[in-house]
């Protein structure tokens, strides 16, 4: 099938990962294959546009856009009939991925998200942990929402603390508990050959098989694992029991890594044959049954009770850094997966913080990330801001989380709207201005209806061009009158230029 798009018609959807080279217009040219996730982050068979088509088939396909033709199989769905973009979205999730009972805990969205990978990498241990909450206090920082990142078990697989490095882990649950923290923990479906949980495992027939009926082996960023079969009941409850056992310890819930697409096989044999997309999907709807949870690469997962984050990032300024945070946070709004993190700020990709000690990093990039951050669904921190930030640019920091305190009733208001409707906390402004020439704006943002946010994500930029909607915006203590206009706006560093919506 060909189609011809429409004059001033422009598509958004696909891979999350993607953001960044949307929307798709007349002059592009673009192929999305979402047959696999091979993406390191959300992916969605569904594209939207601007004049309100929608193009979804739930097993993945190959569109082509050819510079105002869409190449696509006959089978799949085109829909017409809705006016705009925020009609193509709600029809969509309406009949495609209708939101299920969203129950993700407030203190996700109310309090900043600390996460421990990038301070002490594969070394986590109960010592470094209080350290590193005790340090956050001490610079300022709320307390919140804090994730020990892999390396607190023993392997993958045995779901217990390492008594070596937490001799006392409820202790250790109970003190963060005292000082305001919720305590989460990183997990993967993988588990490490050749121990007892493995055995255990592999005698009941609860992994994932190669089609002689040994046990597959994946290569992940880890190493070699074997798998579990999620397909089976007994796997789950399996899972949950050693899950269970960490939450009778005081620990909120779980950063649930891994489930990549990539690292399951067509012709792998399970209790209920599944492609690999469909196992990773049994993984994030596993996860979803958790008020605290995290999930970095989902398939088909719009709807489902989640908090995604963007994959890692560089601490770079760049389309592989903070210049995709907000492009590729309004895909993920735009394709069913509303609850969304802007990475770790700094970025998560550790191998950039080798020089953590040295104040090497750049100190403008961290506040920036921090800036985008502080208005999105979750904040999250990982490297101690502190611990490598000069005095003024700390201050800066806590402007943005001051902000993020002060403008939370509408943030939740936002969060709220969108477990009730499903529809996107952050908005193209586009999704929210349909009658105005803003498809291709995609560096600012609505959350919600009526807040209008707009980092500054430029090295050495003070001030930025927004473009203010018509009608009359609040900024600060002043009124604005817009006719729908650009205009040069400066803040406070470490914040974002916020513009309220008063009437039109």
């Amino acid at each position: 099938m060909i189609m011809s798009m429409e004059p001033n018609e422009y598509w958004y959807g696909g891979y999350v990962h993607d953001g960044i080279k949307q929307p798709i217009s007349a002059r592009d040219d673009y192929t999305c294959d979402s047959r696999l996730n091979t993406s390191p982050n959300q992916l969605m068979p569904l594209f939207l546009s601007t004049k309100g088509r929608i193009i979804y088939q739930k097993e993945g396909f190959v569109v082509r856009f050819n510079k105002g033709t869409i190449e696509l199989p006959d089978t799949v769905e085109v829909i017409t009939g809705q006016k705009d973009l925020r009609g193509a979205y709600v029809y969509a999730m309406q009949h495609f991925f209708p939101f299920q009972s969203i129950t993700l805990a407030e203190e996700l969205f109310t309090q900043p998200v600390y996460n421990t990978w990038i301070e002490l990498t594969f070394n986590q241990n109960q010592k470094d942990v209080l350290r590193y909450a005790d340090g956050l206090l001490s610079s300022g920082l709320p307390a919140g929402v804090l994730m020990i990142d892999d390396g607190w078990s023993d392997y993958y697989g045995k779901w217990s603390f390492n008594q070596g490095k937490f001799p006392d882990a409820k202790k250790m649950i109970q003190t963060l508990n005292a000082k305001g923290f919720h305590v989460m923990l990183w997990i993967c479906p993988y588990i490490t050959p050749d121990t007892v949980e493995y055995r255990y495992l592999k005698d009941h027939d609860l992994l994932v098989k190669n089609p002689d009926q040994t046990i597959f082996i994946t290569e992940w960023w880890n190493g070699h694992s074997a798998v579990l079969d999620l397909t089976n009941p007994k796997t789950r409850h399996w899972l949950d029991q050693q899950l269970q056992q960490l939450k009778d310890l005081g620990v909120a819930g779980f950063k649930f890594d891994g489930g990549d697409s990539l690292y399951y096989r067509e012709d792998n044999v399970t209790y209920r044959p599944v492609t690999p997309d469909e196992h990773s999907l049994l993984w994030a709807e596993f996860g979803s049954r958790f008020a605290f949870n995290e999930f970095r690469v989902t398939t088909h997962a719009g709807g489902l009770s989640l908090m995604q984050r963007l994959c890692d990032k560089d601490h770079d300024w760049g389309e592989t850094g903070i210049a995709s945070l907000i492009p590729n946070s309004l895909l993920q709004g735009i394709t069913g997966h509303p609850f969304c993190s802007p990475d770790m700020i700094g970025g998560g990709e550790y191998l950039n913080f080798l020089e953590l000690e040295s104040r090497a990093l750049d100190q403008e990039l961290f506040v920036r990330h921090s800036e985008i951050a502080s208005l999105m669904p979750m904040m999250q921190f990982s490297a101690r801001p502190d611990r490598f930030l000069a005095e003024d640019y700390m201050a800066a920091i806590l402007n943005g989380v001051s902000e993020r305190a002060r403008l939370s009733e509408v943030l939740l208001q936002a969060v709220q709207q969108a477990k009730t409707t499903g529809e996107p906390i952050v908005r193209y402004m586009v999704y929210q201005f349909p009658d105005e020439e803003v498809a291709e704006v995609t560096d600012q943002f609505m959350l919600g209806d009526t807040l209008l946010v707009a980092p500054i994500y430029q090295k050495g930029a003070t001030n930025r061009s927004v473009y203010v909607p018509k009608g009359t915006w609040k900024m600060a203590d002043q009124l604005i009158d817009s006719q729908g206009e650009m205009m040069t706006l400066t803040n406070t560093f470490g914040v974002p230029i916020v513009l309220e919506y008063q009437a039109h």
